[in-house]
């Protein structure tokens, strides 16, 4: 006997409504643009959020070299990483990121708020950053959010 009047909603590929939104990342600091992002990338907005599918939106952020770090983080924060040969290992701080690539900063702290499997490879994937105000998406009609607004 079928008693209940609703079904589990599981979302896929073809029923999935994708959207592009526009983040403006200037004067937000770093960690809370990041989560809030990360949100964004993996649907949990939605209400058709399903853990293992891609039924996110694709995320377009601009101005990311205008964005802030609480106390010393510019020079206290360190960004490790290897060259896989003995000895490699290389240190680096937001501050020299920056300077080096002004987009690495964003995507490394978004990148580390996704799942670490094919699934986050997957959802970093519809994630654009630009250091200045231009970005090359304009064909996509993308809606502009706050993400103050969100909760």
């Amino acid at each position: 006997m079928d008693t209940l009047s609703y079904k589990t909603i599981s979302a896929n590929k073809q029923t999935v409504n994708k959207e592009w939104l526009l983040v403006d990342a200037e004067n937000e600091i770093l960690g809370r643009l990041a989560s809030k992002v990360a949100m964004l990338l993996r649907g949990k907005f939605k209400a058709e959020f399903t853990p293992h599918v891609d039924c996110g939106d694709n995320v377009i952020i601009i101005n990311a070299e205008k964005i802030k770090l609480t106390g010393k983080k510019w020079t206290d924060k360190v960004y490790i990483s290897h060259t896989g040969y003995p000895g490699g290992q290389r240190r680096t701080n937001p501050q020299d990121l920056l300077a080096k690539k002004p987009t690495a900063v964003v995507e490394k702290a978004i990148k580390g708020m996704l799942p670490k499997n094919r699934l986050g490879s997957e959802l970093f994937r519809n994630l654009y950053v630009y250091a200045g105000s231009e970005h090359n998406q304009q064909a996509q009609t993308p809606r502009a959010i706050n993400l103050n607004s969100l909760k």
